[in-house]
């Protein structure tokens, strides 16, 4: 089920394509590393008011709960360096992986515009489920689909 997913480039259905990141300062990854689990790939900004309301629950209510299971998140700073993403990952106490998007490479892979961003992939490395924007129905109807996908 997919809701609000405004400005989105790729489509629930869609294959999300290979993309390199930094999972760590000098340390590159690919998306194509996380084919077989489900993905919670997530855009935010630290300066986002509604982000800073959705995060705490991805880490209680998403990494925490599910992620020794089938499952990664992979949360993208918009427009941010890595000590300002260490920083934020510090103060809030998130211990999911949350990386600099500092050009927008990987975001402009997704969308044009609007964070809180989620897109959820499954295993076979489709999109299940995208939405823009925050309200808790959503965060809640995503988790359903995690819990779903998971089993």
């Amino acid at each position: 089920m997919e809701t609000r997913y405004t400005n989105s480039l790729l489509q629930v259905g869609d294959q999300v394509p290979d993309f390199p990141f930094s999972i760590e300062k000098q340390k590159v990854d690919s998306f194509k590393n996380y084919r077989g689990k489900v993905v919670l790939i997530n855009f935010f900004a630290t300066w986002c008011s509604h982000c800073r309301v959705e995060l705490p629950r991805v880490q209680k209510e998403i990494w925490e709960r599910y992620s020794n299971e089938n499952l990664a998140v992979l949360s993208f700073a918009r427009d941010e360096r890595w000590g300002v993403v260490n920083g934020f990952k510090r103060h809030y106490g998130f211990t999911f992986p949350i990386v600099p998007d500092e050009l927008r490479r990987v975001y402009n892979l997704f969308a044009t515009q609007l964070i809180p961003r989620n897109v959820l992939v499954n295993a076979s490395g489709a999109i299940i489920y995208q939405s823009s924007g925050y309200t808790v129905e959503e965060f809640d109807n995503m988790i359903s689909i995690i819990e779903s996908e998971l089993k």
